[in-house]
């Protein structure tokens, strides 16, 4: 058994063939998946394809990406709408200074209020970092301070302080398929410290598809080839990495319940 902690199952290249993609997701060991909201105008389309299906659920937020053309979305508007029992995180979430689409002090107010929703409901905060390391240390260990919250950092492509922090703060670290990309040397060599306990596997599809299907829409399904990479640098089976990673999202999105049969031992 597998779980795809982060993909986009709204967006639209998935509107043709959603029954299909998760059809071909358990074919291969993939059986649960959390899909991202990443604008809360959007939110509904988000929860629907979750409750399309037993083995989905959503989470509830703004992409750093999108705060500055979305609605202000403070903690008590996120909590609000994670009262629905499909919602199982807030996020994604967090600071991006590569693109920039939004102001950094807008992105970094916007990170604050999903943190405060974290810490408040006890729901984890889906963390979005790049090119941030210095100011996401900053406010991470700010936040905290202020209170412990659960969390993870998806799809982890950042430097060894920033893994450090995360799992000094209790937070989980999240792979994808970058971890395949023959330029991740670094990336590979930071996951090889990163306890088992701590590692969650994603696909962030449709984006950033594993070798052999780079340069291809993701899919779900792609979990297995970023899991066996990670066992290979862990040193393990990929049933062992499996069963590690499944057990870690559940301990992690602990108001998901596994719809297939017992969590493996």
């Amino acid at each position: 058994m597998l779980v795809d902690s982060h993909c986009h199952m709204d967006f639209p290249e998935f509107s043709d063939e959603l029954d299909l993609v998760v059809a071909r997701a358990g074919e291969v060991g993939v059986l649960h998946m959390l899909t991202i909201c990443t604008q809360v105008t959007k939110f509904q389309q988000v929860r629907e394809v979750a409750g399309r299906f037993d083995n989905i659920w959503c989470s509830v937020g703004v992409h750093p990406h999108n705060v500055e053309s979305e609605p202000e979305t403070s903690s008590e508007d996120l909590m609000a709408l994670a009262d629905d029992p499909k919602v199982i995180a807030f996020g994604e979430t967090g600071l991006d200074f590569y693109y920039e689409h939004s102001p950094r002090e807008q992105q970094e107010r916007s990170f604050r209020a999903h943190i405060d929703a974290s810490r408040l409901l006890g729901l984890p905060v889906i963390v979005h970092s790049r090119d941030a390391d210095e100011d996401m240390i900053r406010v991470l260990r700010d936040e905290y301070a202020r209170g412990p919250f659960p969390g993870v950092i998806h799809c982890f492509s950042s430097g060894r302080e920033m893994a450090a922090t995360a799992l000094e703060l209790g937070l989980y670290i999240s792979i994808s398929g970058i971890i395949t990309f023959k330029t991740a040397e670094e990336l590979r060599d930071i996951v090889k410290t990163v306890p088992l306990e701590r590692l969650l596997v994603e696909t962030d599809s449709p984006y950033l598809a594993p070798v052999p299907k780079r340069g291809k829409r993701n899919e779900p399904a792609f979990t297995a080839y970023t899991a066996a990479k990670v066992a290979e640098l862990k040193g393990v089976t990929k049933e062992e990495l499996a069963a590690r990673t499944t057990q870690n999202f559940f301990a992690l999105f602990d108001k998901a319940i596994p719809v297939s049969g017992d969590l493996p031992s």
